[in-house]
């Protein structure tokens, strides 16, 4: 009976101490508060370092291309004025240097004949105006596209992976969804959201389909509307996706998704969701390049649906972004 005792005692006493472990350790995942998520490694391998742009093939090239038909081309990159507005601090200054006096004096004798000349110098933030947002722009936690972890990439000179000069010539199908007249608007109000329902009833309305690999483009009306005539307001809040619309963007694999805003999604966000979130889901979780401030008026009034999509933007070793002028041609 003695042993029986002990044995049950000593039993008792490790089940206490494994239930005093167990409760430690809930108690402090408690604290670090909930378990972080294994990070899954792109569709296209773990050395992947341009996520959706591998959606380009010859295939998708020539069905683009078979898209212009009345040889019409649009610019969807605006107008960037010096001054003009920007998600602050970003700011553009434009400065023209005329060394022609020096060529003047020199010029003759150094090229035979009187040199005139104008330069530029700019200083700028490439995420101002119309732009591409790389798959190094923004990450969540500390890990970005892939399970790159910005503190081994990111560098004061540039970033060391992910940039925005290995991604090839953009040359896709591109839609416009116009979401101004599916609500029978000149332009969507400011913060208004736009939920997969709405994206989902306007391309059945306009007869609309995305297949993989196409570039998505939303018309609000916004910049059209706003940023000339109230550029405060302009800047300060727009109309936008939802991060539910997000992920169902996200799930028919385009190459690209933008909008005629500097953000894509709504700002201030919808109760419930988180502001620019919709930036996570596509940048980072789907290697989905992001397409701003798109100049998609045109479009919208002549009733293009799809198009041919050309960009090639300027590839500037560890850029983050870029300022873009892509074509669209139909």
């Amino acid at each position: 009976m003695q042993t029986s005792f002990v044995n049950e005692e000593r039993v008792s006493g490790v089940v206490k101490v494994r239930l005093h472990i167990v409760m430690m350790v809930w108690l402090w995942s408690l604290s670090m508060g909930p378990m972080a998520e294994v990070c899954q490694p792109s569709e296209w391998g773990v050395d992947d370092q341009i996520g959706a742009a591998n959606r380009i093939t010859a295939e998708r090239t020539r069905a683009a291309a078979a898209l212009v038909k009345q040889g019409v081309s649009h610019p969807l990159g605006i107008v960037i004025a010096p001054g003009m507005p920007a998600y602050p601090p970003r700011y553009t200054a434009l400065q023209v240097v005329q060394p022609d006096l020096h060529f003047r004096k020199e010029g003759s004798h150094k090229f035979g004949w009187e040199v005139s000349v104008n330069d530029d110098l700019v200083q700028m933030w490439l995420g101002t105006g119309p732009q591409l947002d790389g798959l190094g722009h923004l990450g969540e936690s500390g890990t970005f596209y892939n399970c790159n972890e910005g503190q081994d990439f990111s560098s004061i000179t540039g970033l060391t992976k992910l940039d925005i000069s290995q991604i090839p010539p953009m040359v896709a199908r591109g839609v416009l969804i116009n979401m101004a007249a599916h609500f029978g608007v000149e332009y969507l109000a400011a913060a208004q959201p736009i939920t997969s329902e709405d994206i989902q009833a306007a391309m059945a309305a306009q007869g609309i389909s995305v297949g993989e690999g196409d570039v998505v483009l939303l018309h609000t009306g916004w910049t059209d509307a706003k940023l000339s005539s109230d550029p405060e307001l302009w800047v300060s809040t727009i109309p936008g996706i939802t991060n539910e619309a997000a992920d169902f963007l996200a799930d028919m694999k385009p190459l690209a998704v933008g909008a005629d805003t500097w953000g894509l999604g709504a700002v201030p966000a919808r109760s419930g969701d988180k502001v620019f979130y919709d930036h996570a889901i596509l940048l980072k979780q789907n290697g989905i390049y992001i397409l701003e401030t798109m100049n998609t008026g045109r479009l919208a009034d002549d009733g293009v649906k799809e198009f041919m999509f050309v960009l090639g933007q300027a590839r500037l070793k560890g850029a983050v972004q870029m300022v873009i002028n892509p074509v669209a041609m139909w």
